[in-house]
């Protein structure tokens, strides 16, 4: 069992508003192969995808499952997106779903949504402008031993039930569903902080897409992202890995794909990825 600094983590509230979706006045969107096309995309409530679906057929872009919250307020939305860790406890604090519960998700950069699970009975008691409730917990998370492991963005709850272990070569073993190589990795890259958001694994060539079973991800997956440094801002650097979180659809933008927010990223190669269908938060959080 791995030894870490929960105890003196701190929980604290952060809280937003259901985001409406929003349009500019073009509403177009121009894919890989300069076909206009106007589709559903981010904010908003999510109701027929959710943690554990497929991500990758959908006829939408950058669609974020569940329900998407943020602040107007530039500094309260920073709070809530950089505080928030996936697996924290969500709480309805107003409207008729008022008392329902459920789990961060993930963070999607851009517009800066932070997404979160809620049952499907729940979600048709939602409007836009609802609050939720966030028991923001988790940055700041370290690994006894591991310190050059870098840990973001995961409740220390969640991070316990990934069941990850120390092997005899000193290396970590962490479930993943694939390995995806860092030249598939596109929008968000260079980005100051890991901290917050994600960014993009590209899916302009379909052979790559089949090689690494990229096709066949759903939200909630983990992944392991070769030669992907990630702890303090998103680079490429040989040798490095990155564990990550798949947290908004496929998209038809060049340079975009399904979203990955960070959850452990260290400069070598000492996180190893244990292959698993199982890898999902939805197994871990019991989401059905």
């Amino acid at each position: 069992m791995l030894k870490t600094n929960r105890e003196k983590l701190v929980i604290q509230s952060v809280q937003g508003k259901i985001h409406s979706p929003i349009m500019g006045q073009n509403p177009y969107k121009i894919n890989n192969e300069g076909k206009p096309m106007i589709l559903h995309g981010v904010g908003g409530i999510t109701y027929n995808y959710q943690i554990g679906d497929p991500c990758m057929e959908l006829v939408g872009d950058h669609i974020e499952p569940g329900v998407s919250i943020r602040n107007e307020e530039t500094p309260e939305n920073r709070a809530l997106t950089v505080l928030s860790c996936v697996g924290n406890e969500a709480k309805v604090v107003s409207g008729d779903a008022k008392g329902a519960k459920g789990y961060v998700t993930g963070m999607h950069g851009g517009i800066e949504h932070v997404m979160v699970y809620f049952p499907k009975e729940d979600l048709d008691k939602m409007a836009i402008d609802d609050k939720i409730l966030i028991k923001a917990c988790g940055q700041g998370l370290q690994i006894e031993g591991h310190e050059d492991v870098v840990v973001m963005n995961i409740d220390p709850n969640l991070f316990k039930k990934l069941g990850i272990k120390e092997n005899e070569n000193g290396e970590l073993e962490v479930p993943i569903v694939t390995e995806i190589p860092a030249h598939l990795m596109g929008s968000g890259i260079g980005s100051p902080t890991s901290f917050s958001g994600d960014y993009d694994i590209t899916t302009g060539d379909k052979e790559e897409i089949k090689k690494y079973d990229i096709d066949k991800l759903r939200f909630g997956d983990l992944v392991l992202l070769k030669d992907c440094d990630n702890t303090y801002g998103r680079q490429f650097l040989k040798g490095s890995v990155t564990i990550g979180i798949i947290v908004h659809s496929n998209c038809i933008l060049s340079g975009h794909g399904p979203g990955v927010t960070g959850l452990l990223s260290c400069k070598t190669s000492k996180l190893k990825g244990i292959k698993t269908k199982y890898a999902n938060i939805a197994n871990y959080l019991n989401i059905k």
